[in-house]
């Protein structure tokens, strides 16, 4: 049985970039406040949809939990392009970029029906929260990456070299 080798996430070159650039601080502060954001979002939806109390508040959070996501998604662009010197499917992150545009699809479609108007409300609600499904499973995937990325930290063997440690 041949044994694969293991994924190794950034080379040393990419660590170093990610390491030295601002955006990884922007991305690490970003995300915690999407997930946030999401949270009291995702609690909204549900209410409303149960209760339909609410509703207003509802439908306001996923357009700011939207708009949070674009700024996230643009500087997590940028953030790909100074590691990987491409803005977009980067070898490493192609599977969690390729869910992202499905992730930014739902979201955007959500905002022009709310803009619109041409949806009722329960449907809204009702497409924000399959949006919220494919954030999930995004946000599942980015977890995966970061798990992987401490995981493959260099370590030094006995020659007191760095050693690239693989996933």
């Amino acid at each position: 049985m041949q044994q694969s080798q293991p994924q190794v996430l950034y080379t040393p070159e990419q660590r170093a970039k990610r390491d030295a650039t601002r955006w990884t601080l922007v991305q690490g502060v970003l995300a915690p406040v999407q997930f946030l954001v999401f949270l009291v979002s995702l609690y909204l939806v549900l209410n409303s949809l149960k209760t339909g109390e609410h509703t207003d508040w509802a439908l306001a959070s996923v357009v700011l939990k939207t708009l949070v996501l674009y700024a996230i998604m643009i500087t997590g662009c940028i953030w790909e392009k100074v590691v990987f010197d491409k803005y977009l499917f980067a070898h490493a992150f192609f599977w969690e970029d390729v869910v992202s545009m499905g992730v930014m699809a739902l979201h955007t479609a959500y905002l022009w029906v709310w803009w619109t108007g041409s949806w009722s409300t329960s449907e809204q609600l009702w497409l924000a929260l399959t949006a919220y499904i494919t954030y999930g499973i995004n946000a599942a995937q980015y977890i995966r990456k970061l798990r992987m990325a401490r995981l493959q930290k260099p370590s030094v063997n006995q020659a007191g070299s760095a050693v690239q440690v693989a996933v």
